[in-house]
């Protein structure tokens, strides 16, 4: 480990820490397990990034189960307008699935490493992708997470090329979001004052990319960031987070806590949907977020991002026409998701992607 824990005073060769680190196949839990009191240089952020005070801020639980419908629809429309996130309750995702969820997630990084590391790549083409920090060789600062992540809609890989600490509820829990994501994109199509089925007609909740984070413990969380400030490049997030939390979402300048709220659901705008619905008065937002380091861990995740990421595809996606007229002007040019998701790769976690779209 010697070769990656230089201090934060000494000098070093970042590409050759970096390449050490990855080729350890076993991620930051692997720098906890050896019991490091200082974190390597790869992590540390500049100071102007690391996180300052929050403030309160109520964010919006709606029940999707309330008999108002026009109110439902009423509060997502202006959760999205307003902060871009929101949770949900009564979504139709019995909480034990949810709990087994979380705790797959667990069981995925803290089992033997030998077989963890037969996942562990950075080839996009496998059906199971398990590396810490997708952009570790383009990033600046890397995140203090481990994460392993898989395509499970349109074309789900099939059960034995699965994890098999995590398989059954990966698969179950995907069926699940499936059916929670369809009726969400109906809602946000009626509070946009389209047809229903606008959105699903369109293919925004067909594709699922799943993924469980886990952030270990970290001994030195000022210095570095669980997830850097950043915007998803999807249409739609769907997030489970334990009870530790550490998800904050940028408001106003100010960053807010996202509280882990018992059989919530955090749900969040991604860019696509920003691009394909935001015209010049603003409709619905993608607002930046981040994960803080923690001392107290580990934390786990598990986020569904609704769309076909890096999956070949021709469909183009750009401002709806019924939402766009002489006095609201499309603000956004058209992408393909295969396209955009190649430019989140490229760049990395927290570079403003939309503004590469912007007309």
């Amino acid at each position: 480990m010697a070769t990656i824990t230089s201090s934060i005073n000494s000098s070093y060769d970042r590409a050759s820490e970096v390449k050490a680190f990855d080729e350890t196949k076993t991620g930051v839990q692997g720098l906890v397990n050896a019991g490091i009191q200082e974190i390597p240089r790869i992590f540390i952020h500049p100071p102007q990034t690391i996180p300052k005070a929050t403030v309160s801020l109520d964010i919006p639980v709606i029940d999707l189960a309330c008999t108002d419908h026009a109110s439902t629809v009423d509060k997502i429309l202006k959760a999205s307008e307003n902060l871009g996130f929101f949770q949900v309750v009564n979504h139709g995702i019995p909480i034990s699935i949810m709990n087994e969820m979380l705790q797959g997630v667990r069981r995925f990084h803290e089992q033997d490493v030998d077989v963890k590391k037969k996942f562990y790549t950075r080839d996009p083409s496998k059906a199971v992708i398990h590396n810490s920090n997708f952009d570790l060789y383009s990033t600046q600062a890397a995140n203090w997470r481990d994460n392993f992540f898989s395509y499970m809609a349109p074309s789900p890989p099939s059960a034995e090329e699965l994890p098999e600490v995590c398989r059954d509820i990966q698969i179950e829990y995907s069926k699940q979001v499936l059916k929670l994501g369809g009726l969400l994109f109906r809602l946000i199509s009626e509070a946009l004052g389209l047809e229903p089925n606008h959105l699903g007609d369109m293919d925004c909740d067909k594709g699922i990319l799943s993924l469980g984070h886990y952030y270990p413990a970290c001994p030195q969380p000022e210095l570095t960031m669980g997830a850097t400030k950043h915007t998803d490049d999807g249409f739609l997030t769907v997030l489970l987070q334990d009870e530790i939390g550490g998800l904050q979402i940028l408001y106003q300048n100010k960053w807010i806590d996202v509280p882990s709220t018992p059989g919530a659901i955090v749900i969040n705008i991604g860019d696509l949907l920003q691009a394909s619905l935001l015209i010049s008065n603003g409709k619905l937002r993608s607002v930046e977020h981040r994960v803080v380091a923690n001392q107290i861990g580990p934390r786990v995740y598990a986020a569904c991002f609704f769309s076909t990421n890096l999956a070949p595809s021709i469909k183009v996606y750009g401002p709806i026409k019924e939402l766009v007229s002489d006095d609201n002007p499309a603000r956004y040019r058209e992408t393909t998701v295969h396209d955009y998701t190649k430019l989140t790769f490229s760049k990395g976690l927290g570079v403003p992607r939309l503004l590469y779209l912007k007309i």
